[in-house]
């Protein structure tokens, strides 16, 4: 293994290769029944999330929409990492108040001394043994959806109905594959081929996103689903970093009018917006991507206060949260 196959600071792009994602992840599961041996109960998981990583925002959207606060503690490590771990350094004194940790390395290494990949966020820990228990992000937030039931808020939206499972698989599939990982094989392309190849087919599925979303509110059905909130985290970071970081620069989301329309919407809906910090977003994507932003110099702008715009999706029908309520003010 090399220095940094798996390394999360740094260095990203090998030199004449497309990005590859490493996509392998430790899948155990909390459950209601128990089967890997964690079973869903209050008060005895952490969740792992940075605020500025798009598939931890994830989960910490889909937490507060489901009202799983109480239930499910959240850390936040700072924007910042070396090349081993993220770090809390937004604590006082560097450690997790409640794991009592200053490296999300330390979890992993209690579940795994040899654990040999990326530490990756969102993770959760099982508290009284301060081992990881999963950093399976794409299941993650379907088990919120799904096995912390008995946990959700009054009022809390059905993320995953099983009526729409299908549909939303299969929209979240080409959407992470061209889009949520789109635009990392833009950024982190080691050859112009790679890149050229990657920016063709990240348009392709958002012009096939901005028709889909010119005659109907959300991805899939009348309501938000665990499909919106995925594709949400990539198009909040869009204009702020993609669309020069990386190199996504056909257009800025502002001039794909559906787009923006619905990622304006969601933005103003509780659960999005408020779970957003643009200045860690920043700071994390051109401070820790060295190689390509090797003066580790970030931008004041793009001036973000259109986001509160008046968006008029609402012609189209539907509800966000269907027959329940907006989780509390947070």
């Amino acid at each position: 293994m090399t220095e940094n196959e798996h390394s999360t600071r740094g260095a990203y792009v090998n030199t004449g290769k497309e990005f590859s994602r490493d996509t392998t992840y430790i899948e155990t599961r909390i459950t209601r029944d128990g089967s890997d041996g964690y079973p869903v109960e209050a008060g005895r998981y952490r969740l792992i999330a940075a605020r500025a990583c798009p598939w931890a925002n994830r989960a910490i959207i889909v937490r507060r929409l489901l009202g799983l606060e109480d239930a499910i503690s959240l850390g936040t490590p700072g924007p910042t990492h070396d090349k081993r771990s993220w770090t809390f350094d937004l604590d006082p004194d560097g450690r997790d108040p409640v794991l009592g940790i200053e490296r999300l390395q330390e979890a992993f290494f209690k579940r795994d001394p040899e654990y040999p990949r990326g530490i990756t966020v969102p993770a959760i820990v099982d508290v009284p043994s301060g081992a990881v228990v999963t950093n399976n992000f794409p299941q993650i937030t379907l088990d919120f959806a799904t096995e912390w039931k008995e946990f959700h808020r009054d009022g809390a939206p059905d993320l995953y109905p099983e009526k729409l499972r299908e549909e939303i698989d299969q929209v979240a599939k080409r959407i992470f594959t061209e889009v949520n990982n789109g635009v990392y094989r833009c950024g982190f392309a080691g050859s112009q081929e790679a890149y050229n190849d990657a920016y063709d087919r990240l348009f392709t599925a958002l012009d096939w996103l901005e028709e889909r979303l010119s005659h109907q509110r959300f991805l899939v059905g009348e309501t938000i689903t665990e499909v919106d909130v995925r594709l949400f985290t990539t198009l909040v970071r869009f204009d702020a970093v993609y669309h020069g970081h990386f190199k996504c620069n056909r257009n800025k989301l502002t001039e794909m009018p559906a787009l923006w329309g619905y990622a304006r919407d969601l933005f103003q809906t509780p659960g999005f917006g408020d779970t957003i910090d643009f200045d860690q977003i920043k700071d994390h994507y051109y401070i820790v991507h060295e190689d390509i932003n090797p003066t580790g110099i970030v931008p004041k702008g793009p001036d973000l206060a259109n986001w509160h715009t008046e968006h008029g999706r609402e012609g189209l029908g539907g509800r966000p949260f269907g027959r329940g309520t907006p989780p509390a003010a947070g």
